[in-house]
Protein backbone atom coordinates (compact mmCIF):
# COMPACT_ATOMS: atom_id res chain seq x y z
CA UNK A 1 0.00 0.00 0.00
CA UNK A 2 1.09 3.55 -0.69
CA UNK A 3 2.35 5.41 2.37
CA UNK A 4 2.45 9.20 2.53
CA UNK A 5 4.76 10.93 5.00
CA UNK A 6 2.69 14.00 5.74
CA UNK A 7 2.50 17.19 7.76
CA UNK A 8 -0.44 19.63 7.74
CA UNK A 9 -0.39 22.90 5.81
CA UNK A 10 2.28 21.69 3.41
CA UNK A 11 2.75 20.43 -0.12
CA UNK A 12 1.98 16.95 1.23
CA UNK A 13 -1.68 17.96 0.98
CA UNK A 14 -1.33 17.68 -2.80
CA UNK A 15 -0.57 13.99 -2.51
CA UNK A 16 -3.49 13.25 -0.21
CA UNK A 17 -5.73 15.22 -2.58
CA UNK A 18 -4.49 13.22 -5.59
CA UNK A 19 -4.95 9.85 -3.90
CA UNK A 20 -8.43 10.83 -2.76
CA UNK A 21 -9.40 11.95 -6.27
CA UNK A 22 -8.14 8.63 -7.66
CA UNK A 23 -9.71 6.64 -4.79
CA UNK A 24 -6.45 4.78 -4.25
CA UNK A 25 -5.86 3.14 -0.85
CA UNK A 26 -3.08 4.68 1.21
CA UNK A 27 -1.81 5.13 4.74
CA UNK A 28 -0.42 8.25 6.36
CA UNK A 29 2.53 8.82 8.63
CA UNK A 30 1.46 12.11 10.17
CA UNK A 31 4.17 14.39 11.49
CA UNK A 32 4.17 17.88 12.92
CA UNK A 33 5.53 20.64 10.72
CA UNK A 34 8.34 21.12 13.19
CA UNK A 35 12.06 20.31 13.27
CA UNK A 36 11.56 17.71 16.01
CA UNK A 37 9.81 15.54 13.41
CA UNK A 38 11.07 16.76 10.05
CA UNK A 39 14.74 17.05 11.03
CA UNK A 40 14.80 13.83 13.02
CA UNK A 41 17.27 11.13 12.01
CA UNK A 42 14.32 8.91 11.15
CA UNK A 43 12.84 11.34 8.65
CA UNK A 44 16.22 12.40 7.27
CA UNK A 45 16.67 8.76 6.30
CA UNK A 46 13.61 9.26 4.05
CA UNK A 47 14.55 12.72 2.75
CA UNK A 48 18.10 14.04 3.19
CA UNK A 49 16.87 17.59 3.82
CA UNK A 50 14.02 16.57 6.09
CA UNK A 51 11.27 17.75 3.75
CA UNK A 52 7.82 16.51 2.91
CA UNK A 53 6.01 14.92 1.16
CA UNK A 54 7.69 11.57 0.80
CA UNK A 55 5.90 8.59 -0.74
CA UNK A 56 6.71 4.94 -0.08
CA UNK A 57 5.48 2.36 -2.58
CA UNK A 58 6.87 -1.03 -1.68
CA UNK A 59 10.59 -0.81 -2.37
CA UNK A 60 10.24 2.58 -4.04
CA UNK A 61 10.71 5.83 -2.13
CA UNK A 62 10.21 9.16 -3.90
CA UNK A 63 10.00 12.80 -2.83
CA UNK A 64 9.11 16.17 -4.43
CA UNK A 65 5.35 16.64 -4.76
CA UNK A 66 5.37 17.08 -8.55
CA UNK A 67 7.46 13.96 -9.02
CA UNK A 68 5.14 12.01 -6.72
CA UNK A 69 2.06 13.16 -8.65
CA UNK A 70 3.65 12.09 -11.95
CA UNK A 71 4.75 8.78 -10.44
CA UNK A 72 1.27 7.92 -9.13
CA UNK A 73 -0.41 8.86 -12.43
CA UNK A 74 1.99 6.72 -14.45
CA UNK A 75 2.40 3.74 -12.16
CA UNK A 76 -0.97 3.44 -10.46
CA UNK A 77 -3.93 5.22 -11.98
CA UNK A 78 -4.34 8.07 -14.43
CA UNK A 79 -8.00 8.79 -13.67
CA UNK A 80 -8.11 11.10 -16.73
CA UNK A 81 -6.13 13.62 -14.68
CA UNK A 82 -3.39 13.87 -17.31
CA UNK A 83 -4.19 14.48 -20.99
CA UNK A 84 -2.58 12.34 -23.63
CA UNK A 85 0.63 13.76 -25.06
CA UNK A 86 -1.10 14.14 -28.43
CA UNK A 87 -3.97 16.16 -26.92
CA UNK A 88 -4.31 19.85 -27.70
CA UNK A 89 -4.51 20.43 -23.93
CA UNK A 90 -1.21 18.71 -23.17
CA UNK A 91 1.08 21.78 -23.58
CA UNK A 92 -1.13 23.88 -21.29
CA UNK A 93 -1.33 21.03 -18.80
CA UNK A 94 2.45 20.73 -18.71
CA UNK A 95 2.94 24.49 -18.44
CA UNK A 96 0.58 25.00 -15.49
CA UNK A 97 1.76 21.83 -13.75
CA UNK A 98 5.28 23.29 -13.55
CA UNK A 99 4.29 26.97 -13.24
CA UNK A 100 3.31 26.19 -9.67
CA UNK A 101 6.79 25.53 -8.33
CA UNK A 102 8.57 27.78 -10.79
CA UNK A 103 6.59 30.98 -10.28
CA UNK A 104 3.98 30.83 -7.52
CA UNK A 105 5.55 28.88 -4.68
CA UNK A 106 8.81 30.89 -4.33
CA UNK A 107 7.04 34.09 -3.17
CA UNK A 108 4.61 32.04 -1.07
CA UNK A 109 7.58 30.44 0.68
CA UNK A 110 9.03 33.89 1.44
CA UNK A 111 5.70 35.20 2.76
CA UNK A 112 5.33 32.18 5.06
CA UNK A 113 8.88 32.63 6.35
CA UNK A 114 8.40 36.37 6.94
CA UNK A 115 4.97 36.13 8.59
CA UNK A 116 4.96 32.77 10.38
CA UNK A 117 8.29 30.99 10.68
CA UNK A 118 10.64 33.82 11.67
CA UNK A 119 10.40 35.48 15.09
CA UNK A 120 9.10 39.04 14.82
CA UNK A 121 12.47 40.64 15.51
CA UNK A 122 14.00 38.89 12.47
CA UNK A 123 11.26 39.69 9.96
CA UNK A 124 11.99 42.08 7.09
CA UNK A 125 9.07 44.22 5.88
CA UNK A 126 10.87 45.07 2.64
CA UNK A 127 11.41 41.41 1.77
CA UNK A 128 7.80 40.64 2.66
CA UNK A 129 6.39 43.40 0.46
CA UNK A 130 8.59 42.35 -2.46
CA UNK A 131 7.30 38.78 -2.12
CA UNK A 132 3.67 39.96 -2.03
CA UNK A 133 4.17 41.97 -5.23
CA UNK A 134 5.88 39.02 -6.92
CA UNK A 135 3.07 36.69 -5.89
CA UNK A 136 0.46 39.06 -7.30
CA UNK A 137 2.34 39.30 -10.60
CA UNK A 138 2.75 35.52 -10.82
CA UNK A 139 -0.98 34.99 -10.30
CA UNK A 140 -2.11 37.45 -12.98
CA UNK A 141 -1.48 35.05 -15.91
CA UNK A 142 -3.35 32.33 -14.04
CA UNK A 143 -6.32 34.61 -13.53
CA UNK A 144 -6.33 35.44 -17.25
CA UNK A 145 -6.02 31.78 -18.29
CA UNK A 146 -9.06 30.88 -16.19
CA UNK A 147 -11.39 33.19 -18.12
CA UNK A 148 -14.44 31.12 -19.04
CA UNK A 149 -13.06 27.97 -17.41
CA UNK A 150 -13.72 26.09 -14.18
CA UNK A 151 -10.23 24.59 -14.17
CA UNK A 152 -6.88 25.35 -15.79
CA UNK A 153 -7.30 23.29 -18.97
CA UNK A 154 -11.09 23.14 -18.84
CA UNK A 155 -11.56 19.77 -17.18
CA UNK A 156 -10.06 19.05 -13.78
CA UNK A 157 -6.51 17.69 -14.03
CA UNK A 158 -3.36 17.07 -12.03
CA UNK A 159 -2.23 20.58 -13.02
CA UNK A 160 -5.01 21.81 -10.73
CA UNK A 161 -3.70 19.63 -7.92
CA UNK A 162 -0.32 21.31 -8.24
CA UNK A 163 -1.19 24.91 -9.08
CA UNK A 164 -4.65 24.89 -7.51
CA UNK A 165 -3.17 23.96 -4.15
CA UNK A 166 -0.76 26.90 -4.46
CA UNK A 167 -3.63 29.22 -5.41
CA UNK A 168 -5.56 28.11 -2.35
CA UNK A 169 -2.53 28.84 -0.18
CA UNK A 170 -2.21 32.25 -1.88
CA UNK A 171 -5.83 32.98 -1.06
CA UNK A 172 -5.34 32.07 2.61
CA UNK A 173 -2.32 34.37 2.73
CA UNK A 174 -4.33 37.26 1.27
CA UNK A 175 -2.56 37.09 -2.09
CA UNK A 176 -5.69 37.04 -4.28
CA UNK A 177 -7.40 40.41 -4.42
CA UNK A 178 -11.00 41.14 -5.40
CA UNK A 179 -10.01 42.06 -8.95
CA UNK A 180 -8.86 38.49 -9.60
CA UNK A 181 -12.41 37.26 -10.04
CA UNK A 182 -11.51 34.18 -12.07
CA UNK A 183 -8.99 33.06 -9.46
CA UNK A 184 -11.43 33.59 -6.62
CA UNK A 185 -14.00 31.44 -8.41
CA UNK A 186 -11.30 28.85 -9.15
CA UNK A 187 -10.36 28.60 -5.49
CA UNK A 188 -14.04 28.20 -4.66
CA UNK A 189 -14.34 25.37 -7.21
CA UNK A 190 -11.34 23.63 -5.69
CA UNK A 191 -12.59 24.11 -2.16
CA UNK A 192 -15.88 22.45 -3.09
CA UNK A 193 -14.19 19.20 -4.10
CA UNK A 194 -14.60 16.56 -1.41
CA UNK A 195 -11.14 15.09 -2.08
CA UNK A 196 -9.58 18.50 -1.52
CA UNK A 197 -11.49 18.93 1.72
CA UNK A 198 -10.15 15.61 2.97
CA UNK A 199 -6.61 16.73 2.20
CA UNK A 200 -6.85 20.26 3.56
CA UNK A 201 -8.56 19.26 6.81
CA UNK A 202 -6.25 16.35 7.59
CA UNK A 203 -4.61 17.37 10.84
Amino acid sequence: MLKVHFAPNSRAGRIIWLLEELKLPYEVNRMDFHPKDLKSDEHRSRHPLGRIPVLDDGDVRIYESGAIVEYVLERHKNGNLKPDVSSNNYPDYLQWFHYCEGMVMPPINTIVVQTILLPEDRRDETVLNQAKKLLSKSLEPVNEALEGKEYLIGDFSAADIMLGHACFMSYRLGGIDNEMKNLKKYVENINNRSAFQTAITMG
